[in-house]
């Protein structure tokens, strides 16, 4: 099993996904104020400054890979690096279910970084017994709210949120979209490598 994947993107250029640690702390924080104030709230759901905090910063970086995971997708060849991350949490309540969150840099969006670091949540929580993945968006961000239908995710409102979930043992649920396509690529192509 390997959590260093070296990989190109459906453009060709060549990636590095890999979970973060504690050395990442500094482009961590340097990637969260390249966001732009929209992204960070699409992300955070509170408008906030260009500094993230260090409690935000320990919870990303910390904590038991079996209970959580933070992964980087990483262009090597630029002068910075990151192009987009993704973490999963254990529910404390249902091991077998994995809040994920992810973010990929506005100039990187649409490149097909989300949809790769969808597949590598995917097959790490999956590694670590979660079968069930929820995701959160605000009903005003349309543009995240199709795109994780469109990879499969079934949709519920509470009033507040959209709230999406995903069976990860169920590859056949997944819906005949351009998307849901690509995540099932990327799903075979890992799988071998982060399932062992």
């Amino acid at each position: 099993m390997s959590d260093r994947l070296d990989i190109k993107l459906r453009d060709g250029t060549p990636i590095l996904a890999r979970p973060l640690v504690p050395a990442d702390r500094e482009a961590l924080a340097e990637a969260y104020r390249r966001l732009s104030p929209e992204a960070r709230y699409n992300r955070f759901w509170t408008h906030t400054g260009e500094v993230v905090g260090d409690k935000m910063l320990d919870r990303i970086l910390g904590g038991n890979p079996d209970d959580h995971m933070t992964w980087a997708v990483l262009d090597l060849s630029r002068e910075f690096p990151p192009l987009g991350g993704a973490s999963w949490w254990k529910n404390p309540e249902d091991p077998t279910e994995a809040e994920i969150s992810m973010v990929v840099l506005d100039e990187d969006q649409g490149r097909g970084v989300g949809t790769l670091l969808l597949a590598v949540v995917w097959l790490s929580a999956f590694r670590a017994g979660v079968t069930r993945m929820v995701g959160y968006t605000h009903i005003e961000n349309r543009r995240a709210a199709k795109w994780m239908r469109d990879c499969g995710a079934d949709a519920t409102w509470d009033g507040y949120k959209l709230i999406f979930r995903w069976r990860l043992d169920d590859l056949d649920g997944l819906p005949e979209t351009l998307a849901a396509a690509d995540l099932a690529d990327w799903l075979a192509n890992l799988a071998p490598e982060m399932l062992g």
